[in-house]
């Protein structure tokens, strides 16, 4: 594989030194060199345990590992050797970004902590990637999604909605962590270039998702003295699902008053009094709402819904599932999907989200076996495989 392109993103001419595993640093680091970035990945003799854990077209190449390691370029170290932290060394002193998901301990046993890479290159933006803030009691702790799901409340509100406590069926933890991830570096590297100073920056997957969680559901117990406990009532409530129809379901939200005055000038509902008129009013018998609402949408076929309601543009989309969603016109007509041929045969990978008028992003290219650059990058930095 030859030395990758320039890109032309917003990130082009950013080098990302990427020591993180699993989803919640690669997907931030994905983003990155979607976004231009020249993102090494710098992996273990036995690769990236994530390598393994889904479907692939060959062993170490799963379909998560595809998705989130795209458009990097691998390189096996030894980090325990003298000859792997050599490299690293040599590598820092050219990154702009030192990106890694060990735990504080760990990294700094292998001298590559904060202040010993910031000795390498001063400038450098170092990203720590934690299941909990190394400042607090559970620094040490080990933290997957499922585990930080739990500890932020998830599968109570879950509870409150369903009768049963339950995760998310995502893993929301180590997306949201890695989105944070992705803002909090771009954000110093942006102080960087107003001021020259790099800086050391660490999320917390569990602080990360304890601030999303709460932005809605914190509510009245953010006032001394509470006014109420930390829930929002309306994303629990157990009436708020998919609305069963003549033959399927349909999701509609007919929040505000003018989408209600919509509603019901057309539907004509009987219950629909005057104490339902407003939003503070609905608000405050939510479960009624959607339990009226509920028995209407009853009354006629999903497609008819989705006529009226598209109509008096109301939102409202039909259910689809995943493997729909891989074929979805709306995404075909802006050309989400990027095909990009690999050493593995084509793969159709998710592309960029975002849209820039002058520099745009897109999927970086194929995802690398592991150690398939480690010869092109050690030349980069004038040294060669089994020498120091």
């Amino acid at each position: 594989m030859s030395v990758r392109p320039k890109h032309g993103g917003p990130l082009d001419g950013i080098r990302i030194i990427d020591l993180t595993s699993m989803v919640f640093g690669p997907y931030a680091t994905q983003i990155m060199a979607d976004m231009g970035a020249d993102v090494i990945k710098i992996e273990p003799p036995q690769g990236d345990d994530t390598r393994n854990i889904s479907q692939g077209p060959v062993p170490g190449m799963s379909g998560v590992f595809v998705n989130v390691n795209r458009g990097k370029r691998s390189v096996v170290l030894d980090m325990k050797s003298d000859e792997g932290k050599e490299a690293l060394t040599r590598l820092i002193a050219g990154a702009d970004v030192f990106i890694h998901s060990m735990r504080a301990k760990a990294i700094g046993r292998l001298g590559f902590d904060y202040a010993s890479v910031a000795a390498i290159r001063p400038d450098i933006v170092y990203t720590n990637c934690y299941g909990y803030s190394r400042r607090g009691p559970d620094a040490d702790k080990p933290a997957y999604d499922d585990t930080i799901q739990a500890e932020c409340g998830i599968p109570h509100v879950q509870q409150l909605m369903t009768g049963e406590p339950g995760f998310v069926a995502t893993i929301m933890a180590d997306k949201v962590a890695g989105l944070t991830a992705l803002y909090a570096t771009i954000l110093a590297l942006f102080h960087r270039e107003r001021t020259g100073e790099g800086q050391e920056v660490e999320i917390g997957m569990f602080e990360t998702m304890a601030s999303f969680m709460l932005v809605e559901h914190a509510n009245g117990a953010m006032f001394t003295p509470p006014l109420g406990p930390a829930h929002y009532h309306r994303a629990a409530s157990r009436n708020r699902k998919p609305y069963r129809t003549a033959d399927g379901y349909v999701a509609a939200l007919i929040y505000n008053d003018k989408h209600w005055k919509l509603f019901t000038e057309a539907v004509k509902p009987a219950w629909a009094t005057p104490d339902m008129a407003t939003l503070q009013q609905r608000a405050k018998q939510i479960d009624t709402v959607y339990s009226l609402l509920g028995e209407t949408f009853l009354q006629r076929t999903t497609a008819e819904w989705l006529e009226l309601l598209n109509a008096l543009n109301i939102p409202a989309a039909p259910l689809r599932t995943t493997d729909e969603l891989m074929d979805n016109p709306h995404l075909n007509a802006i050309d989400f999907f990027e095909t990009i041929e690999t050493d593995q045969g084509p793969v159709r990978y998710p592309g960029v989200p975002t849209w820039f008028s002058r520099t745009p992003g897109k999927v970086a290219g194929q995802t690398p076996l592991a150690g398939a650059h480690t010869d092109e990058v050690l030349a980069e930095i004038g040294m060669a495989r089994g020498a120091s």
